[in-house]
This record gives C-alpha cells, structure tokens and sequence, in this order.
C-alpha cells in the first residue's frame, strides 16, 4: 500500500506538473530575472499546486479505499489547502508579508485547534520531572509550524534544491516512522515524497518549472505537522531529532538572522548571502551547489536516525560535535559575512607558537 501511494503520486505528479506549468503562464504567476535570482528568462512558477494535487488525489484515494476515520483527517487537508491558496496568491500577485504570515498563522492554527496538534511537555534529560508547557504550548506549536515552513522557503532559491531537501527530510520522517510503527505518518510523507519526485523531474537544473511559494509554503507545513505527529511529547532528545531532519533550512535560516543582525540590516530583508548563494560564489556550479546541499542534507537525516537511538550522552556528544560542525562549515564559507570566524579565529590562535 505504502509504494503503492508513493507510485501513484509520482505518476500523478508527472501528468500534472506541465499542466499547472501552462496555468501558471495564463495567471500571471511568473518569476521575471532580477539582480537577485539566478536564472536569465521569466519561467513559470506556482508548480507546488502539481505536488499538493498529486498528493491531495493520491491521499483522498488511499484513505478511502484502506484507512479508517477519514473525517479525522480534514483538518490536515483543510490547513494544507489555505497554505495552498495563500502560496498561489503570492505567486500571482506577489503579496506583501503580513498576510502571508497571516494565512500561515491560520493554517496552523486549524490544525493545531481542530486537528488538537500541540506539543503539550517534554520530559528534561537528568531529570524525572517533566517540563509542562501549558498556555504556551499552542503558540509553541504555531511558532513550530510558521517557523518550518519560511525555513524552507527561504531555502527555494535553486533548481530543485527546497524539494530535494524537503525530499531527503521526509525520507528520514518516513523511516523513523516506520521504526516507530506510525503508518500514518509514513504514509503521508511517503505520498508527498512521490508528489515531490514526480515534480523534480521539471524542477531540477536546469529548471523548467519553479514550485513558487505555493510549493515551498506547503512543503513547510507538511514537514512542520509530520514532524510533531511523529515527535510530540516525548524527551527532550527526541525533540531535537526533527530539529536535527531539518538541519539545512534551520541553519540557513538561523544564520541569515545573525547576519542581519550582524550587518543591521531589518530581519526581514532579502539578500544573496544564503547558504546556495556562497557556494556558488566559491566556484562551484549550479548543479553542483544543489547536490552538495543534498549531500549535507542527507547526513542530517543519517544523523537524526542514530540520534533516535542513542544514548542520553551519545546524543548529546553527536548534538555538540553537529555544533562544531555547522559553527566551522558556517565561518569557513561566509554565511555571517567574511569577518565572521570566532571560532576559526580561536583554533588558530591556539596553534600559533
């Protein structure tokens, strides 16, 4: 049933994606080049309506013909399709910030308030009490939700590059789930996995489609509500383990802030210094940036899944030495900004004579 789904939204996916391509062009919801953006002719965007119409049909059908209590999932589906219509009016008419954060707000406010999704407490390492969130564990979910899903599209910058990550990040959903025994949440992620790989078939460099904000708002919020159906509740380790899957759009977006700060600039405003921009100013090609990031991605996932069965120490010796990693990755590309290399600065001016 599993393959069978991710099959059947790959295939979906495929069909789909030319059409909604043709759609995008009558709408108007077109990319035009800009000092900012790496390719050289307007293309089409929007294409995240062929990964959510591919997973929309294919877990409509699935659910009807094998699961019970379809009613239950409606409020999954019902946040999805405002996440949807809010990515396709800002891919049409280029909406200002406020009511995109708005309809992120409400998409996760319908799952958190009628789909009853929040992460309520956690049980502290060392410790036998556990940390009881209360009135705050409904704005900790939303931040949750929003957070994720600009994460991920801040990370839309490249041919291919937030579906691939978004791909590698449900991958590792998927199978942790599967180790767990949550059908559910493997199948939801193995769907949107097929929707998503049928997609990069015209999404990959180089690109004849984008996905646009309807395609990295929706990634964003099905990762965001995965990842706290398959992580809720439980220790504070395995709470860092989705924190751990989305290691590359949490970095870059984390990091993006400090250089804000770093350089005074507003936290909102764009620029070219994400973590696709410095690899490319390295040297390395298109292509090659994309499938380096795939690369980091991965390891990530790899990391999450030991993590998952590690002990209270191996966790957090591999959180700490996944730190270092990151703070030295980080300094050595220039992520911040090229001054920025506190602790590059510290090693070598411990192995000076």
């Amino acid at each position: 049933m599993l393959i069978g789904a991710l099959l059947v939204a790959f295939l979906l996916s495929i069909f789909l994606t030319p059409f909604v391509g043709k759609l995008a062009f009558k709408l108007g919801a077109t990319d035009k080049p800009n000092e900012r953006k790496v390719h050289s002719k307007i293309m089409p965007r929007m294409g995240g309506l062929a990964i959510f119409l591919s997973f929309f049909i294919t877990f409509v059908i699935t659910f009807l013909l094998f699961m019970d209590d379809f009613g239950e999932q409606l409020p999954l589906l019902v946040g999805a399709l405002v996440i949807i219509l809010i990515g396709m009016a800002d891919d049409i008419f280029e909406l200002r910030a406020a009511p995109k954060f708005l309809g992120q707000v409400l998409a996760a406010l319908i799952i958190v308030l009628w789909g009853g999704l929040e992460v309520e407490f956690i049980n502290l390492p060392f410790f036998t009490d556990t940390l009881e969130f209360g009135v705050f564990s409904i704005p900790i979910t939303i931040l949750w939700i929003v957070s994720i899903i600009n994460a991920i599209n801040l990370i839309d910058g490249l041919d291919g590059l937030a579906g691939g990550v978004s791909t590698i990040a449900l991958v590792t959903i998927a199978t942790m789930a599967l180790i767990k025994g949550d059908l559910f949440v493997a199948m939801v992620a193995l769907i949107v996995i097929g929707s998503t790989l049928g997609f990069l078939k015209y999404n990959f460099h180089p690109a004849k489609i984008f996905m646009g904000d309807t395609g990295a708002l929706f990634l964003g919020y099905i990762i965001a509500v995965l990842s706290l159906l398959g992580f809720k509740n439980v220790t504070m380790i395995s709470l860092i383990v989705p924190i751990i899957i989305l290691g590359v759009p949490i970095s870059d977006t984390f990091f993006a802030i400090i250089r804000r700060v770093v350089n005074k600039q507003p936290i909102s405003a764009a620029d070219k210094s994400h973590l696709h921009h410095c690899l490319i100013n390295l040297g390395f090609t298109h292509k090659q940036t994309v499938l380096l990031i795939y690369a980091l991605a991965a390891c990530f996932g790899l990391a999450a899944i030991i993590f998952s069965f590690a002990t209270m120490w191996g966790a957090l010796i591999l959180v700490t030495g996944l730190l270092l990693i990151i703070e030295i990755f980080v300094e050595k590309i220039g992520l911040v900004n090229s001054n920025y290399q506190p602790l590059l600065k510290m090693l070598n001016f411990k192995n000076k004579p």
